[in-house]
């Protein structure tokens, strides 16, 4: 077949059929081309019989494409071939011979529903309770025990002398059992039971490996234990394997993917040959050489450097705010002037962010501007399932007879109010011709309601009645926050992180991504109440509702048609498309990268943070924002957060630093030992560790005085203070000041405890400098 329309790698990567080949592909290298011509290359040009040939991806969406690619070039042969994802590829060889491992061919795949129902069968065989045991943080355990390949007996043995994990292998133990007593497998056992077979049953194994003589893997530094297991058992016979991936782009590890799969493939094969694909046909060079510097901060990683003859190109453009809403105002103007002077549809700008809760801002300027958006693998803030929850306890309080909004909440968190209950109640609502409320209100009078449901109604009863008389005179971000707390709603959500940061799979991450958009809602009451924009009305829990529901109103269908959209995603989301203007939010420490991998004092976790970026930065075609702000109020707090670090590690010369009123904090040196001193005096919450953990002298590579993220300051408008300076806040009083970093400095104030203040906003008086 034809090749030469592949550049020079590309074609190393295609000819080189034989042994094992590691194919490191940078981002928009063209990938997807070369594997779907590898494939027909050993087809047409090796002769090789199309049953030898095993292509995995990770994605139904990814293995189709592929197929289709494939069948465009060698016709009906394709038919003939396995291109599938791991798991599919797994039914096949599970329903051909896992009755050779006590299971029944015809076994059935229960989804998470059923996996539920099954979970809270086994525990109240157990006698455990779900008060003390979350089923579905079960279930994580249970699936993250299966992706390290670790059967119940494993399990048991890794959880010996903690009471807790060993209650849940007895689950793990019953669950398996029951299973295989049902003929079924559940999602994760695709893989762990194919790779039991294989390993129990050499016949099997030899041959697979005699079928498949031809194995190619896409996205390799995705894979996890369990796929590496399978693959490499499937491979080491003739040692024709081929694999695809780019360790740069290596963000899933928190979900169980492994980069030491990649990084250290050539020690589990015989002279790998390797290639390079380093040309890239996406971004222009300026992009490029943006992304490159970056990532060169990382250790652990095969190196190679991007290029592109696309040589012009736009500075990458970096711009400090002052807050989250003038950042989302100036990125939303942006997309609207550069679309309306460039022509260029609203479907060639995407908007990239570290944590879900970032969209918000963005969502509500661009509601403001009236420019069509999508959400990219996730929902809208305001369409997501906790802030709903939330905006139905605010509509309650507000209107005990909005009966929607009651049925959506009064069993949430549980009460032992089921869907029987709330149809009894809507039926003598309806005979009555009164509201659900006032049902709910005589509740003691039904003889048709159970004690238990009685006992739950009255509990919500009283709580709806608590908050009604509090929203008298509380703000609308205290009712928020009363909320939250009184209904256990957050509480519930961060047991669940609790029960699950030990977890290698994205459990915990998803409760903690519900609780902070949760907070992420405190910000947006805090911002009406502080707003001049509704200075002419009271600041009441009733108008700041009516403000979110217009704030969050989409436009109409009608208007959409034909309209394109911005895109809005995070990061990890973002990766494999391509957008020809991305602006990534948030470039602060703590948001990017993100506060716990600061805290965790790991540099792997710090290096997939910086992966993650590279990522962001490389899905720019033409264009390149990167934006961060003075102060971001995010989660229900404010503060002044250290820009972050991966500005400090980019060119100079790629880089346009915007022009702004404000200067970003630089890292700083603390006097760590004044600071200890006024943590233990005032019992604050600040830890000495982390604090340094922040500071200059971690940090090694110092943001460059005229480098990226720079901006001036009047530095002659502010008074002029050191570490140890005395001073006097209006408000606080008297204190010391224990660090400074520009024009903010931290205060142990006398009677007050420790606060950050920045003195280009704040008026105080130096009584000893």
């Amino acid at each position: 077949m034809n090749i030469d329309d592949l550049n020079p790698a590309q074609k190393q990567a295609v000819e080189k059929t034989e042994g094992p080949v590691l194919i490191l592909a940078g981002a928009g290298s063209g990938k997807t081309k070369v594997l779907t011509t590898r494939i027909a290359y050993l087809v047409e040009d090796k002769n090789v019989n199309p049953t030898n040939i095993l292509a995995i991806t990770f994605t139904n969406k990814a293995a189709n494409e592929m197929r289709e690619r494939v069948q465009n070039i060698v016709g009906e042969n394709s038919q003939d071939m396995w291109i599938s994802t791991f798991h599919s590829c797994c039914v096949k060889i599970l329903r051909k011979d896992i009755n050779k491992i006590g299971y029944n061919r015809s076994f059935v795949i229960y989804d998470s529903a059923d996996q539920l129902t099954l979970i809270k069968e086994c525990m109240k065989e157990l006698d455990l309770s779900d008060k003390k045991f979350e089923p579905k943080s079960i279930i994580s355990y249970i699936s993250s025990a299966k992706d390290k390949l670790q059967s119940p007996a494993e399990f048991a043995r890794m959880a010996s002398g903690d009471l807790w994990l060993s209650q849940i292998a007895e689950v793990y133990a019953i669950y398996q059992d029951r299973l295989q007593r049902n003929s079924a497998l559940d999602f994760d056992d695709l893989i762990y039971k194919t790779v039991e077979l294989l390993k129990e049953n050499e016949d099997v194994l030899n041959f697979y490996r005699g079928r498949f003589k031809y194995i190619m893997v896409d996205e390799y530094q995705d894979t996890s234990k369990a796929q590496y297991e399978l693959i490499k058992m499937l491979a080491l016979g003739h040692q024709n394997i081929c694999v695809v991936g780019d360790d740069d782009q290596s963000i899933y590890g928190w979900r169980g993917a492994d980069i030491r799969n990649i990084l250290e493939f050539e020690k589990d094969y015989d002279d790998v040959f390797v290639v390079k694909l380093e040309q890239n046909y996406r971004s222009t060079q300026t992009i490029l050489d943006t992304a490159n510097h970056l990532i060169a901060n990382n250790v652990e990683r095969k190196k190679k450097s991007l290029w592109s003859d696309r040589k012009e190109g736009n500075l990458v453009k970096v711009k400090l705010l002052r807050s989250e809403v003038e950042e989302a105002n100036y990125v939303v103007n942006e997309i609207y002037e550069n679309a309306t002077k460039s022509g260029r549809p609203y479907s060639d700008y995407a908007v990239l962010y570290r944590a879900n809760a970032q969209a918000r801002a963005v969502e509500d300027a661009l509601n403001r501007f009236q420019i069509p958006y999508n959400i990219y693998g996730g929902t809208k803030f305001y369409e997501r399932k906790e802030i709903k929850d939330l905006m139905a306890y605010l509509r309650v309080i507000v209107n005990p007879q909005d009966d929607i909004a009651i049925k959506r909440i009064i069993n949430i968190p549980k009460r032992s109010i089921g869907l029987r209950t709330i149809e009894k109640l809507e039926d003598r609502a309806n005979l009555m011709k009164e509201s659900l409320y006032s049902v709910l209100l005589d509740v003691d009078n039904n003889s048709d309601i159970s004690t238990k449901s009685k006992k739950g109604i009255n509990e919500f009863v009283d709580l709806i009645g608590l908050f009604r008389a509090l929203e008298q005179n509380e703000s609308p971000s205290k009712m928020v926050e009363k909320v939250l707390d009184l209904t256990g709603y957050l509480a519930e959500l961060e047991a669940i992180v609790n029960k699950n940061q030990s977890l290698e799979n994205g459990k915990s991450q998803e409760a903690q991504d519900r609780i902070d958009n949760l907070k992420e809602f405190i910000s947006i009451a805090l911002e009406y109440e502080n707003s001049d924009k509704f200075e002419d009305e009271e600041k009441t829990l009733g108008n700041f509702i009516a403000n979110i529901s217009l704030a969050s109103d989409v436009i109409d269908e009608e208007e959409e048609i034909g309209i394109e959209k911005v895109s809005l995603m995070t990061m990890h989301s973002s990766k494999g498309l391509e957008f020809p203007v991305v602006f990534i939010v948030g470039m602060e420490e703590k948001i990017f990268p993100i506060a716990r991998a600061i805290s965790s004092m790991e540099t792997a976790d710090i290096e997939e943070e910086r992966r993650l970026c590279y990522v962001g930065i490389t899905r720019a075609m033409r264009e390149l924002y990167l934006t961060y702000t003075a102060s971001r109020t995010l989660y229900g707090k404010t503060s002044i957060n250290l820009k972050s670090r991966f500005l400090g590690e980019l060119p100079d010369e790629t880089i346009e630093i915007l022009d702004t009123p404000v200067k970003a904090t630089p890292y700083g040196n603390a006097d760590y030992s004044l600071l200890k001193k006024y943590s233990d005096k005032y019992k604050t919450n600040m830890n000495i560790d982390r604090a340094k953990k922040v500071g200059a002298k971690i940090i090694e590579k110092p943001v460059k005085g005229e480098g990226a993220g720079y901006d001036s300051y009047n530095s002659e408008e502010i008074p002029k203070v050191k570490i140890g300076s005395k001073i006097e806040h209006p408000t606080f009083g008297e204190g010391s000041i224990i660090s400074k970093a520009g024009a903010e400095v931290t205060v142990a104030f006398n009677k007050k405890g420790v606060k950050k203040i920045n003195l280009e906003y704040t008026t105080i008086k130096v009584l000893k400098y």
